[in-house]
């Protein structure tokens, strides 16, 4: 059996989708990675991590992006961390959605496994870690499956300077 060749289309194709990439995880030592821990939210002590992590803490706010385009998502999160902060919120809930789940038998497509692993989903936790939002959020977390599970955050919100 011989391969085919790949052509220039899709080694350019491959390129810009890699160039893309980011880890799954934050490196060991990074912001990220004390504002991600596994074993707490930054700022927080064991109790409420674990009320958190039991879903017994109800969020002061909650922004649903389902239907957001990425652009307009982007814009309304951060309006609505800024607003949220200002209002002395501690905890809010942004819910991403989880994605269109794939046939186990379906065929690979690179396009349609990157839409359908829901793209809000992918860049909100990302988005959080940028720059502009750094004054905002102390944390994040997985949301309890009664405030959305999966296709949810909890965002733990730094006190106004």
């Amino acid at each position: 059996m011989t391969r085919r060749k790949t052509t220039d289309e899709e080694r350019s194709l491959f390129r810009d989708t890699i160039a893309e990439a980011r880890p799954l995880a934050p490196l060991p030592g990074s912001s990220a990675a004390k504002r991600s821990a596994p074993g707490g939210l930054g700022g927080l002590d064991g109790r409420t991590d674990e009320r958190l992590r039991r879903g017994t803490i109800e969020p002061d706010a909650r922004l649903d992006l389902h239907g957001f385009t990425e652009h307009d998502a982007h814009h309304a999160l951060l309006l609505f961390l800024r607003t949220a902060q200002q209002r002395r919120h501690k905890l809010v809930l942004v819910v991403t959605g989880k994605g269109a789940r794939l046939a186990p038998d379906a065929p690979f497509d690179m396009e349609l496994n990157y839409r359908s692993r829901g793209i809000l989903k992918a860049v909100v936790p990302r988005w959080l870690g940028e720059p502009s939002f750094a004054g905002l959020v102390a944390g994040t977390r997985a949301a309890h499956r009664k405030h959305g599970g999966d296709g949810a955050l909890y965002v733990y919100l730094r006190k106004m300077g």
